[in-house]
């Protein structure tokens, strides 16, 4: 218990000294280097007291026999007008994004004229998406008797998002045997309504 006793005792008692030897608090370390001559003037010509000197102006580094204490760490005294590094950060604006998004697909409709042929007459109407023919319909087109029935063959083998305009994408269709009138009429009026697209 002793040996506690005076071991906490002499740490105190090195702590305590370590504080005195290393300066009073407040006074700053380039004051405490400072050179006589350069200590700051008072009006009226006297030289001003600086923390820790003497009141002649001496400092207790500058007296005879006295011994300097050297800084704590190596180079880490400042000069006056010297640096101290600091950390500083930039504020940095992030480019605005920019995105490009896909061109939005238009759907629409194009008709092409009524064409007359030996059993009646018809217009072609084709719907687009963006340049692409996605259907095509005879209108108009004659829906009794024989004429009937061509028609709707015309229709079936032409028309629809399935039929041959939409696979070949153009009026160079083949003539559906039977009903060459009709298809003929088809082509011209499909002709002009994929020019006027």
């Amino acid at each position: 218990m002793r040996r506690a006793l005076l071991a906490i005792t002499g740490l105190a008692a090195g702590t305590t000294a370590l504080v005195v030897l290393k300066g009073t608090p407040g006074t700053s370390q380039a004051a405490q280097d400072r050179p006589v001559a350069e200590a700051p003037a008072v009006p009226g010509g006297s030289v001003a007291e600086t923390p820790g000197s003497t009141p002649g102006g001496v400092t207790p580094s500058a007296r005879p026999g006295a011994t300097v204490k050297p800084s704590a760490k190596a180079g880490a005294s400042r000069t006056p007008g010297a640096r101290t590094s600091s950390t500083t950060t930039r504020a940095t604006t992030a480019a605005p994004r920019t995105t490009t998004s896909a061109p939005k697909v238009t759907t629409r409709t194009v008709t092409g004229p009524v064409v007359s042929y030996k059993y009646g007459s018809l217009q072609v109407r084709i719907t687009l998406s963006g340049s692409r023919i996605v259907d095509a319909t005879g209108l108009g087109m004659p829906l009794d008797g024989q004429s009937g029935l061509r028609s709707d063959d015309v229709q079936a083998r032409y028309s629809g998002s399935s039929g041959e305009v939409v696979a070949k994408q153009s009026a160079n269709l083949s003539t559906v045997s039977g009903a060459t009138y009709t298809s003929t009429a088809y082509k011209q009026s499909l002709q002009a309504a994929i020019d006027k697209a």
